[in-house]
């Protein structure tokens, strides 16, 4: 690929040239990968144009979601033969990549907050030759911390901020509410009025998003102008690859690399229950923040239309509008991704838990996620819930155990529920040895002095490191406590009876399982010695699921190393 100073000399033939071959190295690089194809295809001409009239990184170019920002990464010297992959270019925008990355952002709605940020320093210290560009698209725009961006925006007629809205009619699916119907009167010259006008800013547009020449022209208008001002961009979402754009779905909006394991997901397992539950009680509905079929609510939808409640990327208001359906009588399921709703920490806290509302969280992609990188790794949900009175926090460890604690979850009305489970194949059954009250035995064997409290799917690895410790003739049980909040008194009680308890969770260890169960047995003066073991505390790399796991010792040869050292230390101590 060609570097920025070439870029900036190149004929318009020259640039239809280099679209076509951007266009082919995404679809070449990213279906082989994984990733997000379709934003990015959609993006070709508008990332030329910006980085033609543009001089990053001295004008700072922000990419809101960061799903779009392929071409900006190839256009700054990046390649994609190792994309997502360990050690490899990320699938977002990355600071430690390059100086033509601001902010490591793949959260919706955010880049304008970082805009108004970024423009109020430069007016502050006097770089007064910095422009700051921030292409969001349209369904970011549905989040509200987009519009408090706009509110600050606006009204600073001194601060030169260009908004590049890159409207192609989606987010993953098409975009929703009155903010879709307004867009499509502004495409269409039918509107009288402008929301963006009202808010302050000057308006450019529509123009063609792949138009390269007509780009440019309108970039250089904006530039110009010396204020706020939104450039509105009409793009093709999977433009110029035939298979995503006759996707209906999403476009391709994103593609599993070609090696992909197979196995059914767990969302797929969520999806066929959470029907089930529909035919059955009419009582239950269902809220996405704009990824119905992601989330596993594509069958629930197709069945269950006026059930069934797209609000767009706007997950505080996706929580405190579930607290209003319950307030009314109904059972909602918020499905949305793990990473996510901490955007919605305080809904759950105050309008739901506060309430004592019956309102049931389904978190897909939790824990490691892999090669999505920090910020789409759900590691945080399972430390901070705990702190939320009254709630009840489940991760099954198969499908079986989904399904049913599913149906649990759906039927307390006076508290709210949370299911997590990760983005990978949910695998086969785990049966129990035995059932207790408040917990699964999976192992059980004689004279065993650890006790292995596996948390949802990492069952399956406690059960490698049992196997491998019995060829070290170190005898474990192995349990599953389902329900991981509030503390069940039978595991207490258990627990109490091993001088060794390590819980085993993929979750960050400040505030897992593990340290509650500590400080629980504390607490009573009892002398067991419980070791957390999950994810540090910190932001980790993109990497496959199972390297990251490994890597932190959370598979069966680690868990057992762990068990093996931790009992040789107690050994010390006694001696």
């Amino acid at each position: 690929m060609t570097d920025l100073a070439t870029l900036r000399r190149m004929s318009t033939p020259d640039l239809l040239v280099l679209a076509a071959e951007l266009r082919a190295e995404l679809v070449d690089k990213v279906r082989h990968a994984g990733g997000h194809l379709g934003p990015n295809l959609g993006a070709v001409e508008l990332t030329i144009a910006l980085h033609r009239v543009f001089r990053s990184p001295a004008d700072v170019l922000l990419f809101d979601t960061g799903h779009q920002a392929y071409v900006h990464k190839l256009l700054t010297g990046r390649g994609l033969d190792d994309l997502r992959q360990a050690g490899g270019t990320s699938g977002y925008p990355s600071r430690t990549e390059s100086p033509h990355d601001v902010i490591e952002n793949s959260h919706a709605s955010t880049a304008l907050s970082y805009a108004d940020g970024l423009a109020k320093s430069f007016a502050v210290t006097g770089s007064y030759d910095r422009r700051v560009v921030a292409v969001i698209g349209d369904g970011a725009l549905t989040g509200g911390m987009a519009w408090e961006a706009l509110n600050n925006l606006g009204a600073a007629p001194s601060r030169p901020v260009v908004v590049v809205l890159n409207d192609n009619g989606r987010s993953y699916a098409p975009t929703v509410g009155g903010l879709a119907e307004h867009l499509a009167a502004l495409r269409s010259g039918s509107s009288g009025a402008n929301l963006f006008t009202a808010l302050g800013f000057s308006y450019v547009g529509p123009v063609d998003g792949h138009d390269v020449v007509a780009l440019e022209q309108a970039f250089r208008s904006a530039a110009a102008l010396g204020r706020p001002v939104v450039v509105h961009c009409r793009t093709e979402k999977g433009k110029g690859y035939p298979p995503a754009e006759e996707d209906e779905a999403d476009r391709m909006h994103a593609v599993g690399p070609a090696t992909s394991a197979g196995g059914r997901s767990w969302t797929s397992v969520f999806a066929d229950s959470i029907v089930a539950i529909g035919e059955e009680r009419p009582d239950v509905v269902c809220l996405t923040a704009a990824m119905a079929l992601p989330a596993g609510l594509g069958g629930f939808a197709a069945r269950f239309p006026a059930r069934t409640f797209d609000v767009g990327i706007a997950e505080q208001h996706a929580v405190t509008s579930a607290a209003g359906l319950a307030m009314g009588g109904l059972h909602p399921v918020v499905a949305i991704y793990a990473t996510f709703l901490s955007r919605a920490f305080d809904q759950v806290l105050m309008d739901v838990a506060l309430h004592r509302l019956g309102v049931t969280f389904v978190l897909d992609r939790a824990g490691v996620t892999g090669p999505d990188g920090a910020s789409h790794h759900g590691m945080w949900d399972a430390s901070v819930l705990p702190v939320v009175p009254g709630l009840r926090l489940a991760a099954p460890r198969d499908p079986a155990s989904l399904r049913e604690l599913l149906r649990e979850a759906v039927s307390v009305q006076d508290a709210p529920t949370v299911l997590r489970y990760p983005k990978a194949s949910a695998g086969p059954d785990i049966p129990a040895v035995r059932r207790a009250d408040g917990y699964d035995v999976l192992r059980e064997e004689p004279g065993a002095a650890v006790l292995l409290v596996a948390v949802g799917p990492l069952a399956g690895a406690c059960l490698a490191a049992a196997d491998e410790l019995a060829r070290h003739d170190v005898p474990v049980t192995v349990v599953d406590p389902q329900w991981t909040m509030p503390l069940h008194p039978a595991l207490l009680r258990l627990a109490a009876g091993y001088p060794l308890v390590l819980a085993v969770e993929d979750t960050t260890a400040t505030g897992a399982l593990g340290a509650r169960l500590a400080q629980a047995l504390a607490a009573t003066g009892e002398r067991t010695c419980v070791a957390t073991f999950a994810l540090p505390a910190g932001f980790l790399p993109h990497a496959s699921r199972e390297e990251i796991l490994r890597a932190h010792g959370l598979d069966g040869n680690g868990i057992a190393g762990t068990v093996l050292k931790r009992l040789a230390r107690l050994k010390a101590v006694v001696e």
